[in-house]
């Protein structure tokens, strides 16, 4: 990410391809990669990593994948068709895919693919799929509403572990349970545990009924740090809170609460926004949950003795570090309030997920030397609302910034560059560039 900054032809790739533009380097997957791997290793744990594509759309990371070994999980038939096409094995896929239409269940039939099932509906849809074919389906069960510290864990996901009314519909001859899955909200350890406890008891059932349960899938939620320093990040919310109670001027647009609110002079609520600091992360997070004891031993001593594979399908933790998105700066100009608003050739679903705000410092790449007075205010996008802000926190730029200058914000190749980007008012989407070989991506080339 450094080598972007520093990268003279950075200005002609953008001049070539657009702004913004996306630049990405699929070589740190494979750290991220190994720091799981070597966890599972060192437990005697059979285990296997899947891609979780719906976190970037470029086939440069897939065949990242196919190169390290790894799967590939899919959330759409375009998904699939797209790794199909550039030649991933069936057998490597898994089709997580919340809404399954027939046309991608058919594809997933007849290539093999395993489709997690996530409601009866699916489960039926599936079996009519079969009833006047010579193919079996090979199938995960998702699983969902543990039970966790005396409550139930909601979810819009799968089957309730406390229903079995599904059971009957799985036949054996034409619908082979492979694994169980699940997928939780959030990033604490504390409730895969239970998660996986209670799904080990569903292993045991299906192949009581006959179904040769051979994984358990515990999904994504790998949890990253995009700060090193984690007083960075007490430091901002206690400023935040202050700023929200009026002991402070705003250090966000309008005083944007960013999830938060004020009751009564106290600052309560959760932040609407993704924990940049938080420990432990990826191999460790991982190793505390297969290091936990149940009341039939440690979850890793679990899954070996079941003689099961552990998956998941991590996104965001393992693209950490393979992308950068940059884009030129267009005017410059101050609001009634005296703050400078700083506009970008690109719009704010380019760097956004669902969640309020991407809260990491961007770089200011400068294009002049002769530099103006410093200036403090917002980034602001191409969309032609009010609330269009690409970041809502009021940043500080000491050598100011000048039309033409480039701002670069780091390590977006996790779900910020493409899970929530739109072609409103006909903007074209961000082209997505490999820095490897200083191509575009297939996806680009492609499709």
């Amino acid at each position: 990410m450094n080598d972007v900054v520093d990268d003279r032809r950075l200005r002609e790739w953008l001049s070539q391809y657009g702004s913004p533009l996306n630049i990405v380097n699929p070589s740190p997957m494979a750290r991220n990669i190994e720091q799981l791997n070597q966890v599972a290793a060192r437990r005697d744990v059979s285990f296997r990593v899947f891609f979780a594509r719906k976190s970037n759309k470029c086939l440069s990371l897939v065949q990242q994948a196919m190169r390290l070994g790894i799967g590939v999980d899919t959330a759409s038939e375009n998904e699939i068709r797209q790794c199909l096409e550039i030649g991933v094995d069936p057998a490597d896929l898994i089709c997580t895919a919340a809404v399954k239409s027939d046309s991608l269940l058919q594809i997933c039939v007849n290539r093999k693919i395993c489709i997690a099932l996530d409601n009866h509906d699916e489960l039926i849809a599936v079996t009519e799929q079969l009833r006047h074919s010579e193919y079996t389906a090979d199938v995960a069960i998702r699983l969902g509403g543990f039970h966790h510290n005396g409550t139930k864990l909601r979810t819009r996901f799968g089957f309730d572990v406390d229903t079995n009314g599904w059971l009957d519909d799985l036949k054996t001859d034409c619908t082979i349970v492979r694994g169980v899955h699940f997928h939780l909200d959030g990033y604490e350890a504390s409730q895969r545990v239970s998660a996986i406890d209670q799904s080990l008891r569903w292993v045991e059932v299906l192949r009581a009924v006959g179904h040769p349960v051979e994984f358990i899938d515990i999904g994504g939620g790998f949890p990253m740090s995009y700060l090193d320093d984690g007083e960075q990040w007490e430091s901002f919310w206690r400023e935040h809170d202050r700023a929200l109670r009026g002991d402070r001027s705003p250090i966000t647009y309008h005083n944007h609460a960013l999830g938060k609110f004020v009751h009564q002079g106290q600052v309560l609520g959760k932040p609407n926004v993704y924990p940049f600091y938080q420990q432990p992360v990826r191999d460790h997070w991982l190793a505390g949950i297969l290091d936990s004891q149940t009341d039939q031993g440690s979850i890793a001593d679990r899954i070996r003795k079941a003689n099961l594979q552990l998956r998941c399908e991590p996104g965001r933790s393992l693209l950490d570090g393979c992308g950068v998105t940059v884009a030129r700066v267009e005017f410059r100009k101050q609001n009634a309030e005296g703050d400078w608003l700083i506009g970008l050739a690109m719009n704010r679903t380019q760097c956004r997920t669902t969640t309020d705000d991407f809260p990491v410092d961007p770089l200011l790449v400068p294009t002049l030397l002769v530099r103006p007075d410093a200036m403090t205010g917002y980034l602001v996008g191409a969309y032609c609302t009010e609330s269009e802000l690409i970041s809502l926190r009021r940043l500080h730029f000491p050598n100011g910034v000048c039309r033409s200058d480039l701002v670069l914000f780091p390590n977006t190749a996790g779900y910020l560059m493409h899970f929530l980007e739109s072609r409103s008012h006909q903007f074209p989407l961000a082209k997505n560039f490999d820095y490897r070989n200083g191509e575009l991506d297939p996806i680009d080339i492609r499709y």
